[in-house]
C-alpha cells in the first residue's frame, strides 16, 4: 500500500481550488501527516510502523532531531537516566553510560529511525496547517528551500513539533549597540574560542548552568544573570537519580511532600544556596514542573564553581552599551561576550490555524495525559512538559487510536468488498 498518492482526485482539487490555498503540488496521504521528524515525531512513527499504518513525516530541517544535532552544546548529557528517555519499542545499547552523551542520544535516534525505516520529507517548512470541513481532511501546506510550495491533504494530523521549536530571545535596552559577539545558547558549541574572554550568561536555567560550567572549562570568566528564583537539585542523591527517587516516591506520596523531601536533601547536599544569590521559588520543585513546566536545575558541578567565584552571579540587567553591561543594581559590568541561554518556545501558533485545541502559547489546553487528542483527527505529542518519557506516552496512545480507527475501516471496507462480489457471482449472467 503506497503511503500516499500524486496527484489528488480532480473532484478534490475542484475543492480545494474554490479558495487560493492551493497553488502548488497536491499529495493526498493515504494515512496521517506527522509534523516534526524529532523524538516525538519518530516515536509516533514506529508506533504505525507496528499498527500497519502509512504515513508521512514532514520536517524544516535537513536531518532527524535537529535540535539535538544542530543546536545543543557539544558537552551536553542527557540530564536524566537513559530508562527514562527510551523512545517505545526500542531501548538504548547496553553499553551506553548512565547519561548518554549528545552524540549517543544521535546515534541511537538514527538507529531508531533505521530500525523502523522511517524516512521523513526534510527541508519542507509548514507554512500553515487547517481542517477543511467541507471535505473533512486536514491540508497542509509546505514550502521547501527551494521555494517550491506543496500541499499535503490527510484525514489525521499530528503535530510534534515540541516545546522548544523556536528560541526566545528577549529584548534588552542597548544590546544592537553592544557589539557582535551576542548569541543564543541554542548557536553555542563549545567554550574554546572564549579562553580569557569575561562572557555574561543570561538565564540560570539548565542551559544557563552548563554553558556556563563549559566556560570555566575552558578557561573564560562567566557571570550568570540570575533575575528570577530557580530550584537547583543534586543530579543524584546517595548514587540514585533525583528525578527517580521523585518519581518512586510519588507513587505512595502526595507531590507536596516528596517537594519537601527533596528539598530537605538539597539542603544537606548542596548548602543554602541563597547565600550564593539563588532564590529558591515558594512552590516545590516538582509543583512548579507541573503548573508552570519550569524544570528544576540538576546540577553537575556548577554550584561548586559558583561556590568558588568561578561563575560570578550577578542581577537582572538594565541595559547595554559598547562593550559593557548595567545592571539593575547599578553594577557595570565590561565584557566581551553574550550568551542569551533564554530558553525556547513552541511555534504552534505561527502555522496551525486552529484555536480550540492550542493555546496561544502553543500547548494543549487540557494539561497531561489528557492533552494528546484533539478534534476532527489532530493529536499531539512532545507538549507534556515531561520529557522524552512523557512524548513516548502520548505517542503510544496517538499510534494505537489512529492504528484501531485504521484497522476498523480496513475491516469494513474489505467486508463491502467481499458482499459486492458475492452479490455479483449470483447474478445470472
Amino acid at each position: 500500500m503506497n503511503q500516499y498518492c500524486n496527484p489528488c482526485s480532480p473532484l478534490m482539487v475542484h475543492a480545494l481550488e474554490q479558495e487560493d490555498f492551493f497553488t502548488g503540488r497536491c499529495i493526498l496521504v493515504n494515512g496521517p501527516v506527522i509534523i516534526g521528524a524529532g523524538p516525538s515525531g519518530l516515536a509516533v512513527g514506529a508506533g504505525l510502523k507496528q499498527q500497519g499504518v502509512p504515513f508521512v513525516i514532514l520536517d524544516r530541517a535537513n536531518c532527524i532531531a535537529s535540535l539535538w544535532q544542530n543546536k545543543t552544546y557539544d558537552r551536553l548529557k542527557l540530564h536524566l537516566p537513559r530508562q527514562f528517555c527510551e523512545l517505545p519499542y526500542f531501548p538504548f545499547p547496553e553499553n551506553f553510560p548512565e547519561y548518554p552523551t549528545k552524540y549517543q542520544f544521535i546515534s541511537y535516534l538514527e538507529s531508531y529511525a533505521k530500525k523502523f525505516e522511517i524516512n521523513p520529507r526534510f527541508n519542507e517548512s509548514v507554512h500553515t496547517a487547517k481542517y477543511d470541513e467541507t471535505c473533512g481532511l486536514w491540508r497542509v501546506k509546505t514550502v521547501s528551500k527551494n521555494g517550491s510550495i506543496t500541499e499535503y491533504i490527510c484525514r489525521w494530523l499530528v503535530v510534534a513539533t515540541g516545546e522548544n521549536a523556536e528560541k526566545v530571545v528577549p529584548e534588552f535596552e542597548g544590546l544592537q549597540d553592544f557589539g557582535e559577539h551576542v548569541m543564543h545558547a541554542c548557536d553555542y558549541k563549545t567554550g574554546e574560542t572564549y579562553e580569557g574572554k569575561n562572557v555574561l550568561v543570561v538565564g540560570c536555567g539548565n542551559s544557563g548552568m552548563e554553558v556556563s560550567l563549559d566556560l570555566c572549562h575552558h578557561n573564560a570568566s562567566p557571570s550568570m544573570v540570575v533575575r528570577s528564583s530557580v530550584h537547583v537539585l543534586p543530579r543524584e542523591i546517595l548514587g540514585k537519580s533525583t528525578f527517580e527517587l521523585g518519581v518512586s516516591m510519588m507513587k505512595w506520596l502526595p507531590i507536596e511532600m516528596v517537594d519537601k523531601i527533596l528539598l530537605v536533601a538539597a539542603r544537606l547536599l548542596l548548602g543554602n544556596i541563597e547565600k550564593y544569590g539563588l532564590k529558591r521559588p515558594c512552590i516545590g520543585p516538582l509543583q512548579l514542573k507541573n503548573t508552570e513546566g519550569k524544570t528544576p536545575v540538576l546540577d553537575i558541578g556548577a554550584l561548586q564553581k559558583i561556590r568558588s567565584g568561578d561563575i560570578k552571579i550577578v542581577p537582572g540587567i538594565k541595559k547595554f552599551s559598547q562593550g559593557k553591561v548595567e545592571f539593575v543594581n547599578g553594577e557595570i559590568l565590561e565584557i566581551d561576550s553574550v550568551i542569551l541561554a533564554t530558553g525556547y518556545c513552541s511555534n504552534v501558533p505561527s502555522w496551525l490555524k486552529e484555536n480550540e485545541f492550542f493555546s496561544r502559547e502553543g500547548f494543549p489546553k487540557s494539561p497531561f495525559p489528557n492533552g494528546w487528542k484533539g478534534k476532527a483527527g489532530l493529536y499531539a505529542v512532545g507538549f507534556t512538559r515531561k520529557g522524552l518519557s512523557g512524548a513516548s506516552l502520548d505517542a503510544i496512545k496517538v499510534s494505537q487510536d489512529i492504528g484501531k480507527i485504521w484497522k476498523e475501516e480496513i475491516k469494513q471496507k474489505n467486508q463491502s468488498v467481499a458482499v459486492a462480489s458475492h452479490r455479483r457471482s449470483k447474478l445470472p449472467f
